[in-house]
């Protein structure tokens, strides 16, 4: 069986070290970011990559596999349609979306690609940029089995857990609502903490009561004590994505019609100190930006 021809888009903080991860298995791999400084470094680290060229129209016939890891869908909508990538391809190439994207508006992308002869499946990651570097992200994809067949060998070099969840769409929904879970016990294990740190018992301590306890979760397991209390806040997953993973959660429950007061208050709390810290800030900060999230508000009322 041959090895495909891959093209990668997006050599961001995990785009990057998958890109790597493609590149040492010995993929032909050809890359694109819309920052020509991280390709230059990128093609400097990998001699063996090639550019891949989106001011261009040649056709890109020799690529079986295209795959884009970008922040979000009108950015992907973007590349592919906008800028004309997706019709460079050959009819019956197969497209990877592994961004964050939206689920229905990856189900209609999809159908429109059709139209141009190419497939697409949707295969959202989790695990953060240490999970990309080692090789252990989880994938949850969505397309047809056949489809993720043939993609799942790539995958395989990229993750440890590969989940065939459903039809087109349902990776990208699947990741959204695994970061609306992750980020609510983020929030209500923060705030436990706060209050038990006013009452006097100590946030190690109280970790330790979660952890040997009901509260257990992967927030006070791996994440209070490694980034949180340590102050380093460096899991490798900023916030401001967090926070866009769980607005497209939301967005899906209230254009399906599901009930979500719990999840609506995650969003908009997640929405309001994210539109004040930093883009680069991680996810982990909300340790110290939900007390002060909340001393802006009190003093907003007062």
């Amino acid at each position: 069986m041959s090895v495909p021809a891959i093209g990668f888009v997006g050599l961001g903080r995990m785009g990057t070290p998958m890109a790597t991860r493609l590149a040492a298995a010995g993929y032909a791999l050809q890359v694109a970011d819309a920052v020509p400084a991280a390709v230059a470094a990128f093609l400097v680290a990998q001699p063996g990559a090639a550019l891949l060229d989106l001011s261009e129209q040649d056709p890109l016939d020799e690529l079986d596999i295209l795959i884009v890891m970008l922040p979000d869908s009108n950015i992907v909508e973007a590349v592919l349609e906008e800028g004309g990538l997706a019709g460079r391809l050959r009819r019956g190439a197969l497209v990877i979306d592994m961004s964050s994207s939206e689920p229905l508006r990856t189900t209609s992308l999809a159908q429109r690609l059709g139209g141009l002869g190419l497939r697409l499946i949707d295969a959202p990651v989790s695990g953060g940029v240490r999970g990309a570097i080692a090789g252990t992200l989880s994938t949850m994809v969505g397309g047809a089995g056949a489809d993720l067949d043939e993609a799942r060998p790539v995958l395989e070099h990229l993750a440890a857990t590969v989940i065939h969840v459903g039809e087109v769409g349902s990776g990208h929904a699947a990741k959204a609502l695994n970061n609306l879970v992750s980020a609510t016990t983020v929030s209500v294990t923060v705030e436990a903490l706060q209050t038990a740190a006013r009452f006097g018992i100590d946030p190690a301590m109280m970790t330790e009561v979660l952890n040997s306890s009901s509260g257990r979760t992967n927030t006070s397991e791996r994440k209070v004590a490694a980034f949180m209390l340590s102050g380093t806040f460096d899991s490798g997953f900023t916030l401001p994505l967090m926070s866009k993973d769980v607005s497209i959660a939301v967005d899906l429950a209230h254009r399906i019609g599901t009930p979500g007061d719990v999840s609506d208050a995650v969003a908009q709390q997640w929405r309001g100190i994210a539109s004040f810290a930093a883009r680069d800030a991680d996810h982990t900060e909300m340790y110290r930006l939900i007390g002060a999230s909340g001393s802006e508000e009190r003093s907003a009322r007062s």
